[in-house]
This record gives C-alpha cells, sequence and structure tokens, in this order.
C-alpha cells in the first residue's frame, strides 16, 4: 500500500503537518491546508455546536466489549494466523493452540482499561464443548463432543472476569452429547455449568442458547434445516433457564448473515427472549472465500454494511419481540479470523465508525470478536501487545460516554461525525470525527474550544499508531501511556485524510449531558 501522505495533528492549520516518505516541507504543506479552510465560506463547512446537540438516546455502559472464544479457553484448534504468503485452496485454515492465559499482567491490565465490559465466551467450538464437571479430566472428548472444558479453565474464566471488571456472556453445547435417544436436547451440561459457576461464587450475566443456530457446522453445531426441532430445543432451554437460572438474561437468536432461516427459526421459537441478539461480519476472510482488498477498506459502501445488517435484524425484532434490547454479540472485520487488514490501523476506521454507528442506531452492547486471538484480535495474540482497534477503543471508552448525541452532521462521503455526552464529565461532550478520504483533508467549524486526540499512521497498513503525532505503546512495565489531548481553540478545524480524530469538550455546557455520562 502506497504511503498516504500528509497527517496532520494541528489545531485549525496553526500546527506542523508530519509527511513520510517526501521532500515536501511541513510548512508548505499547512499553508496549502490554511488555504483549502478559508477557501471555503462558513456556510459550506459542516458545523457543530456543542452546548445545542439534543440527546437521541442511551447505550449500556458495557457498550463496547468483546469476545474469548470457547476454543481459546481449552485450547485446539482455530484460525491459523497469517504468515506471509497467501492462504491456498486447500490449506489447513486452523492451528492448534494452548489455552489462554488469563493470568497473564498484561492481558489483565489492558483488557481492566476497557471495563465495565461485557465477555463472552461462546463461537462455533461452544456448541460441542463438554464440560468436565469433575476432578477428572477425560482424556478425550465424550462421544458427541470435539472439546472439553475443566473446572480449572471456567474457573480462570470467572477469576478474569472479576479482575478486569467483564461480566459473563456464553452459550452452551448443543451438539449429539447433549441429546437424548430421539435426539431432543437435554439441560444436563448447561445444568453443570451453571451450578459450577454459582459453587465458585461466580455468575452468568447472560446467555443463548447456541452459537449462531442458522449456520452450519458438521461436527460442531446440530443442523438447523429442522426448524421445528429448533423450536422444539429452544423452548426446553428457556423452560429451563427460567426455572433454574431466572436471573440470567436469555439473548437470542446470536444469528449470522442476513439467511432465509433466520425468520422461519425464530418463528419456531416461540420468542421469548430477553434481549434480541445477532452477529455481523462485512465479509468471510480469505481464508474462506479470497481476500478483501484493502482499497476498499474505507469506502462509503464497505462502511454501511454496518447498518444494512442491523437494519436486516431490527426487522425481525419488530416482528418477533418489538421493544426489545438489541445486542450486537459478535463482530470484526472479517468472519474466519479477519483478513490481514483486520490487525492495522485500516481497519480502525471500521471498528470505531460501528460502534458510533451502532450507537446512534440505539444498539446496546457491541462485542468485538476477539480480545486476543487471530488477526482480528484487539491484542496480537502470541504477546498480548496492542494493535491499532486495542488503542481506538481505549479512546472510546476514556472519552465517549453512554448518552448518544445528535451531531447534526450527517454521514457523508470522507467524513462521518458522531457525538456523545463526555465520559465522567457532566455538561462535556466528545465527538467522534473520522475523514475516510485517502487524499483530501475536511474541515469541521466547532464554535467552543476542545482537547483533541488524533490517531493516524505513517503507512495505513501498518499495525502501528500514532497519537497526535507520538507513538502509543506499552512502557516496559507494561503500563499505558499517558493520553493527552491537544488543546484546540474554537474555529474551523483541519482533518488529515485517513484521520480519526476525538474531540473532548469539557465546558460544552450541554444541558442533556447534565446528569449523565
Amino acid at each position: 500500500m502506497r504511503d498516504t501522505g500528509a497527517r496532520t495533528t494541528q489545531r485549525s492549520g496553526t500546527r506542523g503537518i508530519r509527511r513520510t516518505g517526501t521532500g515536501i516541507q511541513a510548512g508548505l504543506i499547512s499553508m496549502v491546508l490554511i488555504a483549502l479552510a478559508c477557501s471555503r465560506t462558513q456556510a459550506d463547512e459542516p458545523s457543530v455546536t456543542p452546548a445545542m446537540l439534543a440527546r437521541i438516546g442511551e447505550v449500556d455502559a458495557r457498550f463496547q466489549s468483546y469476545n474469548i472464544e470457547m476454543v481459546e479457553v481449552t485450547g485446539g484448534r482455530f484460525w491459523k494466523p497469517y504468515g506471509p504468503d497467501r492462504f491456498e485452496a486447500g490449506s489447513d485454515l486452523f492451528a492448534q493452540r494452548a489455552p489462554i492465559d488469563l493470568t497473564n499482567t498484561r492481558l489483565r491490565k489492558l483488557a481492566t482499561a476497557l471495563a465495565p465490559a461485557y465477555l463472552r465466551v461462546s463461537g462455533t467450538w461452544a456448541n460441542a464443548t463438554y464440560f468436565a464437571d469433575s476432578a477428572t479430566v477425560p482424556s478425550a472428548p465424550p462421544a458427541g463432543f470435539n472439546g472439553v472444558l475443566t473446572r480449572q479453565q471456567w474457573r480462570g474464566v470467572i477469576d478474569f472476569s472479576r479482575a478486569v471488571g467483564a461480566r459473563i456472556v456464553t452459550s452452551f453445547a448443543v451438539s449429539p452429547g447433549t441429546r437424548d435417544a430421539a435426539g431432543v436436547w437435554t439441560p444436563d451440561q448447561a445444568s453443570r455449568l451453571l451450578a459450577y459457576t454459582a459453587s465458585v461464587g461466580g455468575h452468568i450475566a447472560a446467555a443463548e442458547f447456541m452459537n449462531e443456530p442458522n449456520v452450519a457446522a458438521p461436527g460442531v453445531a446440530a443442523t438447523t434445516d429442522d426448524a421445528a426441532a429448533y423450536g422444539r430445543d429452544f423452548t426446553i432451554f428457556r423452560s429451563f433457564m427460567k426455572r433454574e437460572a431466572s436471573d440470567v438474561l436469555i439473548l437470542g437468536p446470536g444469528m449470522a448473515g442476513e439467511t432465509d432461516a433466520a425468520a422461519r427459526l425464530l418463528a419456531a421459537s416461540g420468542l421469548g427472549l430477553d434481549v434480541f441478539s445477532y452477529h455481523h461480519y462485512g465479509a468471510s476472510s480469505e481464508r474462506c472465500t479470497g481476500t478483501r482488498p484493502s482499497d476498499g477498506a474505507l469506502s462509503e459502501q464497505w462502511l454501511a454494511r454496518t447498518d444494512q445488517t442491523l437494519n436486516f435484524y431490527r426487522r425481525l425484532r419488530d416482528r418477533f419481540e418489538p421493544g426489545n434490547p438489541i445486542w450486537l454479540t459478535e463482530t470484526a472485520e472479517a468472519a474466519c479470523g479477519g483478513n490481514r487488514l483486520a490487525a492495522t490501523f485500516l481497519d480502525t476506521f471500521r471498528y470505531l465508525d460501528q460502534l458510533g454507528r451502532l450507537a446512534k442506531a440505539g444498539v446496546q452492547i457491541v462485542m468485538h470478536n476477539t480480545l486476543a486471538a487471530s488477526d482480528y484480535g484487539l491484542l496480537d495474540e502470541k504477546n498480548f501487545v496492542p494493535r491499532p482497534n486495542y488503542w481506538g477503543a481505549l479512546l472510546w471508552r476514556r472519552l465517549m460516554g453512554t448518552t448518544v448525541l445528535e451531531s447534526g452532521v450527517p454521514i457523508q462521503a470522507g467524513l462521518h461525525v458522531y457525538a456523545h455526552c463526555q465520559h465522567g464529565t457532566p455538561d462535556g461532550v466528545g465527538l467522534l470525527v473520522i475523514n475516510t478520504d485517502r487524499d483530501a483533508a475536511r474541515v469541521l467549524r466547532l464554535d467552543a474550544a476542545s482537547e483533541r486526540y488524533t490517531l493516524d499512521t505513517a503507512m495505513l497498513d501498518d499495525g502501528a499508531v500514532r497519537l497526535n503525532g507520538h507513538a502509543l505503546e506499552l512502557s516496559t512495565t507494561d503500563d499505558l501511556p499517558e493520553i493527552t489531548g491537544d488543546r484546540t481553540p474554537a474555529g474551523p478545524l483541519i482533518f488529515a485524510p485517513a484521520t480519526i480524530t476525538f474531540l473532548a469538550i469539557p465546558a460544552a455546557a450541554n444541558a442533556a449531558c447534565r446528569t449523565r455520562r
């Protein structure tokens, strides 16, 4: 990928431009950008008056959450990280992995920085994982299962969730090993997991019956072609949960993709959900169907896929469970472990734009897949070093509160603006300004002083990211760097090509934010 050119952390053209790979002096570029701003009339510039932004909704305090796949907890075969070469047809898509070390100090420190959150332990492999509720662990999965979860491993999940401020969400096994002679699902495995969790002082906050009932996975997920059978099994599950764990939220259907099966399965399930959940991936990775070109990663068509999938499932929610809150319980750049770009700054545009869109649309929870596995992890799975998406997540957590505001700037090619009350600051407002144009700067007039946090990189397909021109890295003791904004006066603000900027306006005096966060 070519160099993206000028990057700026300037305030209304008053600071220099960082440039890589050219001999053009920063002062000349600054003059060009100032001329660009001055050539526009005030009427042409989108503008925001933070004090006047109206409240349009609220999201859960745990809005930004994440997944740790069940196969990470147990160890097993999961999506193989990319090497230098393209995956060829017929190559092994998976790699064997040891169980994730949930006691790792770096992992815990970085997860804690994203608290509060939900931690979802599920995924395709959870559909066929046997919970070994005994001191003795079987050497191989019993018939009808393909993985084993030990007491010690699940206790590790509980301890991790407490340590990092995350509440547990999960799903249960539904593979042939959970069924009676007639093929009917039985709740024995679910009952054992719930009982053990309670016995060690843990708690499951919410549960889906199974992972993605409309996606067949031979040997892992039960067949979903028979809607009547699914409805029968879901009815058993719902009755069991209401009887044995009435304080656990029932999520569903947890489906993926816009498939015809979704309506059939919902109609057969008899409803009775507490939360309507769904999964969204804009594409499948090259492991499964081919390469996702990085040239399209900033396109309006690509970013709008978030809205398209939500609209599909919101129509189903309105038809079958009107009024229920909506959670997106699994999402990332692409299914099957993510494309190569998932670990680069390119995907941070998708990640943060998705949070902005979904908060504005009223979705209460968004769970990124994964925290630290394969290429779409927020952290590198080998060493838990933060990837660009993690830094984006950290800024969102620190600056964007739960009250959603109308920014007054419609989504347009190259400029997306989202507004929330500022986290932890009464009367304050936080803005997220995304310039998706690779070549042109954008201007936004702000009539209040702000603190500016601009993310950029020298190369968009790089795993490094800068904040206001300084590299974001952990210290030698794994401490997060100091995160401070540049003080910025009111007026026209210039946003360089392919940059992401948070603006904190603590003195906005927004009445809608007076008693909210």
